[in-house]
């Protein structure tokens, strides 16, 4: 089956402890979050499935920043999420040099005003397997948005983090009525 493995939101300001609306940094260091993604990254590769990083972020002027948003509308007071700042990079650890593709998405979801949809169809994806941080936005939203597109929708539970163990473990039992939750040792198999 085509596939292609999409790591959602491994930036400094979300999940870095230097971040500057980094909830989930701690919850993804404990997890060891990048590590896991690392091993997806190169699994892909390995399978030669499509890979792709997709990341947050406003122009620097923040003009395309949604300010009635409860989750973007301030991030210009922090100046987090600013593109070509330091807080968009990629994580320092995280292997970003083996996606095929890097995405930048202007809300939450990876589909979103995005050529992610283009770019799977152009390669005839079936399945999309889904990591990132938050575990409750990132990850329901593009698993929710691939699910009505109609993929296959697999989440590697271990690739992903969020504010909170409680946080994370709400999301992986919401997503499993529309999604496959697995263990790294169970997407090796697929």
């Amino acid at each position: 089956m085509n596939t292609a493995f999409i790591g959602l939101d491994y930036i400094v300001d979300i999940m870095h402890p230097s971040g500057k609306i980094a909830r989930s940094a701690a919850h993804a260091a404990e997890r060891g979050v990048i590590a896991n993604a690392n091993q997806a990254l190169a699994l892909a590769r390995e399978r030669g499935w499509l890979s792709i990083l997709v990341k947050v972020g406003f122009d620097a002027s923040y003009a395309d920043q949604p300010k009635q948003s409860p989750l973007f509308g301030r991030v210009h007071e922090f100046g987090a999420l600013a593109l070509g700042s330091a807080g968009t990079e990629f994580h320092p650890e995280l292997h970003a040099e083996l996606a095929d593709l890097v995405i930048v998405k202007p809300r939450v979801s990876a589909f979103y005003a995005t050529g992610l949809d283009a770019a799977l169809r152009a390669r005839k994806i079936e399945r999309v397997v889904l990591a990132g941080v938050s575990s409750s936005w990132a990850v329901q939203s593009a698993a929710r948005d691939a699910h009505d597109r109609n993929y296959q929708v697999v989440v590697l539970e271990a690739a992903c983090a969020a504010a909170s163990d409680a946080e994370h473990q709400a999301s992986m039992a919401l997503l499993g009525a529309i999604a496959k939750v697995v263990r790294f040792d169970e997407l090796t198999g697929m």
